[in-house]
This record gives structure tokens, C-alpha cells and sequence, in this order.
């Protein structure tokens, strides 16, 4: 019976490139809407960037530009990172949106008729100069417990200790150095803690299936909690000035990110439906009867870190505004990623770029694989491990898989014109790929892919072993046994056919030549495909590559220190205190200049370097910086940075670099470019 699924992950925020944490969430999204669809289902696949809030605003003020035009900066890096790793939304949208805005609106209108909202009084601090309050990221001061200085407002990151920012001694305002005042406001509160709410949630957790069960241990956790511990209202609502959706009958008030967040997911969605797409796709109701129909499944896939958001928040604010709006069906979590059992760190060479993968020209689907080979359905972190992964990729999709196309169908196009002959029947075949069928589709159904390429690739094996035993190099010496040489090699092609069609939501592009180069399909292979024998095949061509060790080690590299050079990014070499003093005349030999980047590109055959193209408002330069490592090129265009404009041109291999952009790297990271406060304009001196 075919179903209908509506399927998000997470969604990013806008004020940055990918992380590998995004792609793998995303990769195992992926896998999971193919599989469905390859078993007759209909799958409508939404995405979008999370775009609004206080750090999008800043961040866009510091560079010059609109919080508008920096979040079409980030969506424009986007296409690049999807499209490498084969990661095939159906729509890609934003929460800064026109749907996104009706939508929030008519939810807190839906809640607030219910009761559920209420309005009280705040005491907050407020930076007398920046002129707004300030979340607890933005305040620092000394740790009241330890007194470590400049700890944030919330947490002290040396001994750990939780506090309120109004506990801090001397605190003081991350953005100006100012020193705050505590001030009073009124917020608005989504009534989380109400018993309504709290039976529901009750209820939506006990139903088997919503969420795996350690999931709904911990957020039970939270509904049974006690005193300091116990479920708290939910604050929605934050003070101009900020970048969101106005809270429509609250002036100069706005929807705090953590709301218009998940809407966004329903958002896309109606972007989706109203743009055409999903009548494309086979869908004929409209967004609204879609959503409120009992067949259509919401399912989301997330991470460990915002479990409290959707499986509490999140399903009794769609439950309580009422039809079309209802609870997700599914929320799948996965853990994070490490790498050698190392948390994410560039500079301790434990990160990894998913720009930087594709750039080395990496296959896509070595990452796809190793990924689903390490993925199940609970909330396990999961551990990239460079040996293993040039173990298992080189043995399992190498040693294994592709080479039993590469072996058997030589012989047959050789001595059997690409005809495909059984003599020895394909029943046995046709029953093993009924049992592995049925064992593939159950683990990929739960999500343990782990368990999918375990069972995959130990039928690969059985296939290999199959194929040694009869040697048919050594059958196609002796005329008498042509019948065995083709039967050898015809059950080893038909269990590649096998293997392909399992495969497939793991390696949508070699499955899809597979299908179409060497079994002349012109059509996506599906699960029934698994339990047709092939009957002839076209000349076999190379379908994959050998992980090289030595991309590997330059995919995991830290980036080097760039030397303060003509075509490279200026960074501090040495201590500050170390460094020779200089007058402030030598000082003023150098000519600073704010400049905005007009252009932004790769240099071929450079393996750092991007060409930028620098505006200093009234002039263009040329300029040769070494931060391709750092810096997706889509994303660095109409920002504002720092150069040194009187630096001599410099000729170089890629052209003639004009000059020196401003960055700061160190044992934490880098190369990060330093970037002009706002209301700065291009060619202005800095001094």
C-alpha cells in the first residue's frame, strides 16, 4: 500500500557555510526518502535555512550589509554542497518568508485563542550603547563561582558551573565592552508547563513509533521534573531591535528564532505546493488538505542537541493551534560526528570541510557509504576514522562490489556478444534476493543502515566466493565448458543487479549508470528490478575509484598558517608580546583600507588561493588571498573586509596580486578576515 511522507531535517543557520554535521544529517535523510521511494511510496522532501535572530543581525551589521542580502549570500553557497553529495531536496526555502510570516502569525494567533500564551514582565540586561537587551551569549563577565574572567552569561566554560548573567561580577557587553543595565520588559510565553499540554505530551510520547525510546526517556525527564528542574513556559517573544517576524499585535516586539524556526519547515512546504512542484511530483490537494490529511506522515530527522525543541515545543504548538496544523509523526535523532574520537577542531586537524572533499575531487558516494556503514537508528554519535575509511570503501565498494562487474562481464561481452545466458536456472538467486529483500528493506525502514550494509555486503561476499570457485579464467580456455563460463558469469552479474538495486539509495549515481550503461535501463532502479534477471549487458566501463591516502591526508590537514606575503592572508606569526615595537609613524606607512568584495573565485591549479576582486569605492584591485581552506568563494561576496592598499603588486603564477586582505588565525582556527564595523564604506582609511 503506497504512502505519502512529508520529510525535513534540521534546518541551518544562515549565518554560514555547511558543516559536516549538516551533510551527514542530511545524507542520512536522503538514503532514508529514496528508499521510499523506491518501494512505490510518495516522498516530498523540503528543506530551509533558519534565518532569522540576533546573531544573523549583528553579524550582518558588522559587515555593512542587510541581514536580507547576507542570508542570500549563505542560500547561494548552498546548490554546491547538496548537489556534491547527491542530496536531493525537492525544495530549498528560507524562514525569512512571505509563507514563513503567515503562517507564525496565524499559529500564535491559534494558541493565543487557546489560552496558551501569556504576557509578563522580564528584568533583563540591556547594552546602553548597542540599545537592545542581550541574550546570554553576549554577556561575559567574571565567573561567580571559580572567577575565571570573560565566562558568558550563562555557563562558565572553565569550571562548568550554571548561573544567571545577573550573577556575573563585573559583567560587561560582548559587543560594545559596555557595562550593561539590568532593565525590564515584557515577553510573551507559550504555557508549556499547562496540564493540557503536558497530558498530550505524555500521550505523543508513549505512541510507539514517534520517537526512538531513549528520545522519549529524556523528554519525560523534563515533563516530570521538579523544582529548578521542572518543565518551564517557553518565552516566544524578543525585543526590537531584531531580525524576525513581528509579533502581530505587539509593537516592536518579534518572534523569538526558536518559533518561526519549525514553521519553517511548514513553510517550505507551502512554497513547495503554491510554486507547482508538488503537483509534479503527483501531488493534487492543496498545502492545507495535505497537511491535515490522516495519510500524510511529518517526518523530521534532527540531532541530539535540539531533542527539547521537537519533541516537546514543537508537537503541542502544532497540536493546540488546531487543524490543518498537527503533531509530527516522526522524530528521528542521530548523534554527532567526531572524527578519531575527537570532537571538531581545524586547527588539531580533526575537522572536515565538506567544500574541501569535493574540491580534492573525492567521490561523493565514498562519503555516503562510509556514513550509511556507520549509521543506525539510535542516537549514536558517530566516529569518522581515516584508516577505516580507506579500509572499508576500498574493500566494500571496491573489492567487493564493483569488482564483480569489472571481472564477469569482460567475459560475457567477450565471448557472449553481451548476451545473458542462465543454464543452470536463476531460482536460487531469485529466492536468495527475496530473503535479502526482505532483510535490506526492514533495516532500512528503522533506519539501521549499519545493519543494511552488513547484510549487503556479506551476500557480495557469498557472490566473490561463488565466482573464484568456478574460475572461469580458467572455463574460457576450454570450448567444451562455454555453458559453465557463461553460467559463472551470468549469476555474478545478476547478483550485481542485486547488490545495485540495494545500493541504490547509498549510491544514487552509480546506481543510476549501473542501470543505465551496463543494463540499458533508462529509468531509476527499484526494488522489483532486484528479482529480474538480466538478460543482456553493454560494455562495462569503470564505475569507481580506489580512496587515494593521499587525499585523505589532505582532507584532513589543519590549515597552515598563512604567511603575511603578497598573495597570501596576513595572520599573527608570533606572540604580540614577542613582537618588535615600531613607532607610530612606521605605523602610518601602512595604508588600511576598508573594501568590500565584489567578486570571489577559486584559482585553478591553486590549491589555497581565492581570486578576490576588491571594490574601494572608486577603484577595483585584484587580490590573491590563501582562505580557499575556510571559505566557500559564493559566500564572501558584497562583505566588507580590511586590505592593506599600498603593499607593491606582486607577480605571481595565477596574475598580479594588488594588494593584502586582513585575517586572524591561531592555535584555535583560522583563517578567519577581519571585517569593518557598520556604517563603514569601501575605501575609507583606517587609522
Amino acid at each position: 500500500m503506497s504512502e505519502t511522507f512529508f520529510v525535513t531535517t534540521a534546518l541551518p543557520y544562515a549565518n554560514g557555510p555547511f558543516h559536516i554535521g549538516h551533510i551527514m544529517e542530511y545524507i542520512q535523510a536522503d538514503i532514508w526518502v529514496r528508499f521510499e521511494r523506491m518501494q512505490g511510496h510518495r516522498v516530498h522532501f523540503v528543506g530551509a535555512d533558519d534565518a532569522h535572530g540576533a546573531p544573523i543581525m549583528l553579524k550582518a551589521e558588522a559587515e555593512g550589509i542587510t541581514p536580507e542580502q547576507l542570508v542570500a549570500r549563505i542560500a547561494a553557497g548552498r546548490p554546491r554542497y547538496l548537489e556534491g553529495f547527491h542530496i536531493a531536496f525537492d525544495h530549498w526555502h528560507s524562514t525569512h518568508s512571505g509563507e514563513n510570516f503567515d503562517l507564525s502569525q496565524d499559529i500564535y494567533r491559534r494558541l493565543k485563542a487557546a489560552d496558551l500564551v501569556y504576557a509578563k514582565p522580564i528584568e533583563q540586561f540591556f547594552d546602553p550603547l548597542k540599545g537592545m537587551f542581550l541574550a546570554d551569549r553576549y554577556i561575559k563577565g567574571e565567573c561567580p563561582k571559580c572567577h575565571a574572567k570573560d565566562q558568558y552569561g550563562d555557563a562558565c566554560e572553565v569550571c562548568g558551573s550554571v548561573y544567571a548573567p545577573s550573577e556575573l561580577i563585573e559583567p560587561y557587553s560582548a559587543l560594545t565592552g559596555a557595562k550593561p543595565v539590568l532593565k525590564q520588559s515584557e515577553h510573551f510565553f507559550f504555557r508549556l508547563s499547562d496540564p493540557r499540554c503536558v497530558g498530550f505530551l505524555r500521550q505523543w510520547l508513549e505512541s510507539p513509533g514517534h520517537v526512538q525510546p531513549q528520545v522519549a526517556n529524556k523528554a519525560r525527564e523534563w515533563l516530570d521534573g521538579a523544582g529548578e528542574q521542572a518543565l518551564a513556559d517557553w518565552d516566544i517573544s524578543r525585543d526590537a531591535p531584531y531580525f524576525g517576524i513581528p509579533i502581530p499585535d505587539a509593537p516592536g516586539k518579534y518572534f523569538y528564532v526558536w518559533l518561526d524556526a519549525p514553521i519553517g519547515y511548514l513553510a517550505s512546504l507551502k512554497s513547495y505546493f503554491e510554486s507547482g512542484k508538488a503537483r509534479e511530483h503527483g501531488e493534487t490537494r492543496s498545502f492545507e488538505q495535505f497537511l491535515a490529511a490522516p495519510d500524510t506522515r511529518q517526518v523530521h530527522f534532527i540531532g541530539k542537541d535540539i531533542i527539547y525543541f521537537h519533541t516537546l515545543f514543537w508537537p503541542a504548538m502544532l497540536h493546540f493551534a488546531g487543524a490543518p496544523y498537527r503533531a509530527p509523526d516522526n522524530v528521528h535523532v542521530h548523534g554527532f560526528i567526531t572524527v578519531s574520537g575527537a570532537k571538531m577542531s581545524k586547527s588539531r586537524g580533526t575537522g572536515i570541510s565538506p567544500l574541501r572533499y569535493l574540491e580534492l575531487g573525492m567521490n561523493p558516494e565514498w562519503l555516503r557509504y562510509y556514513i550509511a556503514a556507520k549509521l543506525n537508528g539510535n542516537v549514536e554519535d558517530l566516529d569518522f576514522n581515516p584508516e577505516d575509511f580507506l579500509a572499508r570503501v576500498n574493500s566494500d565498494l571496491i573489492g567487493k562490489y564493483v569488482n564483480i562487474a569489472s571481472r564477469a562481464a569482460s567475459f560475457i561481452n567477450r565471448h557472449f556478444d553481451g548476451v545473458i545466458d542462465y543454464p543452470g536456472g536463476t531460482e536460487a538467486l531469485i529466492t536468495r534476493a527475496n530473503l535479502l529483500l526482505q532483510q535490506v528493506r526492514a533495516s532500512y525502514a528503522s533506519r539501521e543502515y549499519s545493519r543494511a550494509m552488513r547484510e549487503i555486503m556479506a551476500f557480495a561476499d557469498e557472490l566473490n566466493q561463488r565466482f573464484d570457485a568456478r574460475q572461469p579464467w580458467v572455463l574460457a580456455k576450454n570450448p567444451a565448458e562455454r555453458e559453465a563460463l557463461q553460467d559463472s558469469c551470468a549469476q555474478a552479474l545478476y547478483g550485481f543487479k542485486i547488490l545495485t538495486c540495494l545500493l541504490a539509495p547509498v549510491l544514487p549515481a552509480v546506481a543510476e549508470r549501473v542501470a543505465r550503461e551496463l543494463f540499458g535501463l533508462e529509468r531509476p532502479l527499484t526494488f522489483a528490478d532486484a528479482l529480474e534477471a538480466p538478460r543482456h549487458i553493454r560494455p562495462y566501463q569503470h564505475l569507481m575509484t580506489r580512496v587515494d591516502p593521499q587525499q585523505l591526508e589532505a582532507l584532513l590537514e589543519p590549515p597552515a598558517t598563512p604567511a603575511p606575503t603578497a598573495d597570501k592572508t596576513s595572520a599573527a606569526a608570533a606572540d604580540s608580546a614577542a613582537a618588535a615595537t615600531i613607532s607610530i609613524d612606521t605605523f602610518k606607512q601602512v595604508d588600511l583600507r576598508v573594501a568590500r568584495i565584489a567578486a570571489a573565485e577559486a584559482v585553478s591549479g591553486a590549491e589555497k588561493l581565492l581570486r578576490l576582486t576588491l571594490d574601494l569605492g572608486g577603484e577595483q584591485r585584484t587580490v590573491f588571498a590563501g582562505i580557499k581552506a575556510a571559505y566557500d568563494p559564493a559566500t564572501l561576496v558584497g562583505r566588507l573586509t580590511v586590505m592593506v592598499a599600498n603593499l607593491a603588486p606582486r607577480k605571481m603564477k595565477f596574475g598580479v596580486s594588488e594588494g593584502m586582505v586582513l585575517a586572524a588565525s591561531g592555535p584555535q582556527g583560522g583563517p578567519f578576515l577581519l571585517a569593518p564595523d557598520s556604517g563603514a564604506v569601501p575605501g575609507m582609511r583606517i587609522s
